[in-house]
Parts: structure tokens; C-alpha cells; sequence
């Protein structure tokens, strides 16, 4: 029997029906990024997505990024031009951190950790930033698993610092040729159609394998796939695709779980 993950970013609401919608996905995902502070999220965000993570059996993750709250997270920062190495570790440091003790203080953990936006982008093609990345997580715990892009930078510092790897794919946006995400301000690389998410999540389990923007068949072997919390009808889509997933005798479970 096939088996995937489910996650979902998370704790990025900044309104009570946004995080209404992102407590709603909790039911439906195996995996939940729950933002850590530095391109969203507070202490009082991170508390509620723990508990209710805790409350659905949905294992948590840290989804720190750029210390970047007036773009979101998704404006890249060059390292000492934007912002020095050392003070990106720090803040890595400091996100992880602070959601590591808030889930041990709801008697709870957190078993990995995905880069946010930008950053996650760059971390792709970008050696310094995959190892800094991995090199914080590694500080933190070593146990902790590296979730990030397939055939990217990321994966090989994860195998340079000894951690456990898992690959991603999304449901809800398009890949160029190469096999990464297309940039989200181009027209169409935010799928906003619930048949195309449907279809592009089947695909990625079933065939491991994805259409890109240009029509390509692309092989892409994932082990999770997300649903963006704050794309419009996120909760829906995460519904269909945990039903159809499962329609399909594919068995969801989050991957820190898998055997």
C-alpha cells in the first residue's frame, strides 16, 4: 500500500476566520509547519496550533524563515548584504526554539523542521543557506528531520550533517522543467482550481511524477505533499484530497510516524 503525508503551513493568520481555517485543516493533514516568529506567528499563535495539533494526533514541525514579518517571508535576503550569517543562524536559532519549548510545554515535540518561503526557495540552489539551514538543525537536535524540495541543495546538507531527509511536493503550484516551484508572481503558479490541486495531488502519489508549467512530464519522487494554509479554499482542498487519497487505498500518515 502507497502512504504520503499531508502537511499544512500553519500559525500565519493574522484574523480570527483565517485562523478559524487553519485550525479547520488540523482534521484533514498528518504534518503540521506551524510558524515560528519570524515571518509570522506569536507566542499565543504557536500555543494554539500546538494544542490543537496535539488535539488531532497531527505531528508538529517549525517553520521558521528570513526574520522578515513586513514581506511575508517571501522577499530573499543575500547573506552580507541583507543580513550576516551569523544573525540568520541566530534567528533560526531563536524561532526554533521558542516553538521546541512551547510544544514541551504543552507536553508535546516537534519531530522536524521546513524552511518557509524565500527562504525555502533559495535553500534550493543556494549551498551556504541549505548548510546553514541544516547546520542550526543539527545544533538543535540531530533527531530532527530536514524537510525540503526534492533534488535540491537541501537534501545533500542534510546528508553533509547526518539528518534525516524528507521530500516535498505541492499541490497547489507549478513546477518549472527543472523540477522546482515556478515563482509564485508569474500568471499560473498558484493552482486555484480544486480539479487541477486534485489532479496534480494524485499525480504526485500515484506516479511520482508531476506537469510542469510548460507540459513537460517531470518524474518527482515526494514523500509529503502541502496544502498552502492561506491559499483561498485551503480547507477544501485539504478534504478532497485526504478523501480521494484514501478512495485510492492510499494510506495517509504523517512521515516522523511512517514505518
Amino acid at each position: 500500500m502507497k502512504t504520503i503525508d499531508l502537511n499544512a503551513d500553519l500559525g500565519e493568520a493574522d484574523d480570527a476566520q483565517w485562523a478559524q481555517s487553519e485550525y479547520a485543516m488540523l482534521q484533514y493533514i498528518t504534518s503540521a509547519n506551524i510558524a515560528c516568529g519570524g515571518h509570522a506567528g506569536t507566542k499565543q499563535s504557536m500555543q494554539n496550533m500546538v494544542r490543537g495539533a496535539k488535539n488531532y494526533g497531527v505531528v508538529i514541525g517549525a517553520h521558521p524563515s528570513y526574520p522578515d514579518k513586513a514581506h511575508f517571508g517571501r522577499k530573499s535576503l543575500g547573506l552580507g548584504t541583507d543580513i550576516t550569517k551569523d544573525e540568520l543562524k541566530r534567528s533560526l536559532l531563536e524561532q526554533i526554539i521558542t516553538l521546541v519549548e512551547i510544544a514541551a510545554d504543552e507536553d508535546s515535540f516537534i519531530a522536524y523542521v521546513k524552511p518557509h518561503g524565500a527562504l525555502y526557495n533559495d535553500a534550493v540552489k543556494d549551498t551556504d543557506k541549505a548548510n546553514l539551514i541544516a547546520q542550526v538543525i543539527h545544533a538543535i537536535d540531530p533527531k530532527l528531520i530536514f524537510m525540503g524540495a526534492p533534488n535540491s541543495e537541501m537534501g545533500l546538507a542534510a546528508k553533509r550533517y547526518k539528518l534525516k531527509f524528507i521530500s516535498e511536493g505541492f499541490i497547489d503550484r507549478r513546477y518549472t522543467d527543472d523540477g522546482h516551484l515556478q515563482n509564485r508572481n508569474l500568471e499560473g503558479a498558484i493552482i486555484k482550481e480544486q480539479g487541477k490541486r486534485l489532479r496534480q495531488a494524485k499525480k504526485l502519489v500515484t506516479m511520482q511524477a508531476v506537469t510542469t508549467a510548460s507540459g513537460q512530464e517531470l518524474n518527482l519522487a515526494v514523500r509529503t505533499l502541502c496544502l498552502h494554509g492561506d491559499s483561498h479554499g485551503a480547507v477544501e482542498t485539504a478534504r478532497l484530497v485526504r478523501h480521494e487519497l484514501e478512495n485510492a487505498n492510499i494510506r495517509i500518515k504523517a512521515f516522523a510516524n511512517a514505518a
